[in-house]
């Protein structure tokens, strides 16, 4: 039996600086209403912010790993890649 521990990683687009966020949590719901009540101190002055990409883990070593990555030179580039329709909307 697998021992599901969920965690989410996420991307959010921030308005202000035009920049991305790059987060991990276990309850993305509760995450995202912490960044627009400007609970969050490492974005309060980014708002507003737009969610453009998560992913779903059932291990929350899988997702500390992952967030790593994205926030690696190689891992935003990837990520920029892989949005690249998405950013050209915003």
């Amino acid at each position: 039996m697998v021992n599901i521990d969920r965690s989410y990683v996420y991307v959010l687009f921030c308005g202000k600086d035009q920049g991305i966020y790059i987060d991990f949590t276990k309850d993305l719901k509760k995450r995202l209403t912490l960044h627009s009540l400007k609970k969050v101190e490492s974005i309060r002055f980014r708002l507003p912010i737009s969610l453009i990409h998560y992913e779903y883990f059932v291990n929350v070593h899988d997702a500390k790993s992952r967030e790593r990555f994205l926030k690696s030179g190689f891992g935003r580039q990837q990520l920029k890649q892989i949005l690249g329709q998405t950013f050209l909307s915003l």
